[in-house]
């Protein structure tokens, strides 16, 4: 694991077995500074017994409420997002017939186009892949502390729904 200049680790990765993957440790959730490769991946959610794969990709816009988007920032509080994130994925394997389940969020800062988070939901079905990946981003973003800032194209910035979060002098909610 390499450090950024502040010492934060550039990836962060909580493993542990997959039902379908029992012989191996796998990665299943992953906080990384480094940019997410989406296809690669994909590639490792690969079992003959799958029949669906449905992968979900929250990418940077360039415009959010109205207002021009330059760039991200995400932070996080690593250990605890780990935790709760690894909950998440261990439910939607309680709640939905997975064969495995995988998500990856970035920290740092994002420009316009870069994928923020993705996740992977492999199964037999189409139907239990499509529920358990919107399971996994729905809850992410509700319970992983997980912070985004944008910058906005004006030089303004601020949180994005972080009632606990500091606010600039001046920055008045839009």
């Amino acid at each position: 694991m390499t450090s950024s200049p502040t010492g934060t680790p550039n990836c962060r990765k909580v493993t542990g077995w997959s039902s379908s993957h029992r012989s191996r440790e796998v990665e299943m959730f992953v906080l990384s500074k480094d940019p997410i490769d989406c296809a690669r991946l994909s590639r490792e959610l690969d079992l003959p017994a799958a029949g669906a794969l449905v992968t979900f990709e929250g990418r940077v816009r360039a415009e959010n409420e109205g207002r021009d988007v330059l760039r991200l920032e995400y932070e996080a509080y690593a250990g605890l997002a780990e935790k709760e994130a690894q909950r998440i994925l261990d439910e939607a394997r309680g709640r939905f017939p997975v064969l495995d389940i995988r998500c990856q969020h970035r920290i740092g800062l994002l420009e316009i186009g870069e994928v923020a988070v993705w996740v992977g939901a492999l199964s037999g079905h189409r139907g239990e892949a499509f529920d358990a990946c919107q399971f996994v981003i729905d809850e992410l973003k509700q319970r992983v502390p997980i912070w985004k800032k944008e910058y906005w194209t004006d030089g303004d910035s601020g949180w994005v729904r972080c009632e606990h979060c500091a606010r600039p002098h001046g920055h008045q909610e839009t």
